[in-house]
């Protein structure tokens, strides 16, 4: 099975998530992308309380896609997610031989060397970049690392700006579930 794994806090989870995850099965053949809600992201504050909701929402908003599945591998260590130790788990999991391919934006990639054990990391993982607001990829700074920028519309919906005001790009399953467990207040 070909896959593709998203990672990430989605707090909460919107819908240039799910865009950029139906571009990728539809542009590279994957049979499936698998969703990874982190538990505790280290480069990021989130409320730890958060946690078990964020993984719900992502789960309401995949739910009616086959091909979008999600993993609670971050979960089942109730600590701080490292990509590198869920990528290796991911790999062994769907005993992938190659480099695992790995939906990411370029906010995060251009952050990619301060994330733990990179350059373990980047011999394991094939990163498909979005673009993201105004975040420039310089090729020079990101020698070694497998990577491709992705050639789409930019998608520049912010889960900040979300959980600050319910707007269209909320999903409306996330949206009432967000409603009715008074998150975001």
């Amino acid at each position: 099975m070909t896959i593709c794994v998203f990672p990430g806090t989605f707090n909460p989870i919107h819908i240039a998530h799910l865009k950029m995850a139906q571009f990728v099965l539809e542009n590279y053949g994957f049979e499936k992308v698998v969703f990874i809600p982190s538990y505790i992201p280290p480069h990021k504050q989130v409320e730890s309380n958060l946690a078990k909701h964020r993984f719900n929402m992502v789960k309401l908003a995949i739910e009616n896609n086959p091909k979008f599945e999600i993993s609670d591998i971050e979960y089942q260590s109730e600590g701080k997610s490292y990509t590198l130790i869920t990528v290796k788990k991911i790999k062994e999991i769907y005993n992938i031989k190659d480099r695992l391919n790995f939906i990411i934006g370029t906010d995060a990639f251009k952050n990619i060397k301060t994330w733990y054990k990179v350059d373990e990391l980047k011999d394991l993982v094939h990163f498909i970049v979005f673009p993201r607001g105004e975040d420039i990829i310089n090729p020079e700074n990101y020698i070694g690392y497998d990577y491709e920028l992705v050639n789409c519309e930019k998608l520049d919906i912010s889960s900040t700006d979300l959980r600050k005001k319910q707007k269209e790009e909320t999903i409306k399953e996330v949206r009432e579930y967000i409603f009715e467990n008074k998150l975001y207040n």
